[in-house]
């Protein structure tokens, strides 16, 4: 194994630690002092354990003797924890018309506030076609009643603008601490 094109994640151990000298520390903790590397191998081997290089950046380098497989098994039980606790946040999209009826919009607005009560963020956009292009006025005014409808549930991200022929607003859910 290469040591330049090792992972970050993946920890030196054994033969793979060239370092002439390491400061070496038991499974309890106890230090035993700054020794060749090959004598703490052999120590550790002795122990029918590995020598595994915990601060590589250290002067010298800190080695412990441990079980080499428990050790990363637990590290892998670590970062699948950290993974399940992780939230990703969606951007879901509504999209309304100029000539939206109120139903639709009730609609639509109630779509959003499941959306934002999720945990999401929403992407509300107008399509512009033909001779409406004539008339982004009424765009604003519907994506502002769109913000009040949903206001209880969400803050604005980012205010209606258009681009192209197309009006965009995105809201985010208010954070509750």
């Amino acid at each position: 194994m290469n040591i330049s094109k090792q992972s970050a994640k993946e920890v030196l151990s054994n033969e793979n630690i060239k370092a002439k000298e390491v400061r070496v520390i038991t499974e309890d903790g106890e230090q035993l002092g700054i020794m060749s590397s090959e004598e703490a191998q052999k120590i550790a081997m002795e122990k029918n354990l590995s020598l595994v290089m915990v601060a590589p950046k250290a002067q010298p380098p800190v080695c412990k003797i441990m079980d080499y497989g428990k050790y990363r098994f637990e590290q892998q039980k670590r970062e699948k924890e950290a993974k399940k606790k992780q939230k990703t946040i969606e951007i879901k999209e509504i999209r309304l018309s100029l000539k939206i009826d109120t139903h639709d919009f009730e609609t639509k607005a109630n779509q959003a506030i499941r959306f934002l009560k999720a945990g999401n963020k929403v992407k509300v956009s107008i399509r512009f076609r033909g001779r409406e292009m004539a008339r982004p006025e009424i765009g604003i005014s519907t994506m502002e009643k769109f913000a009040e409808t949903c206001s209880e549930f969400c803050q604005i991200e980012k205010p209606a603008k258009l681009e192209g022929r197309q009006m965009l607003m995105f809201l985010s859910p208010i954070v509750t601490k």
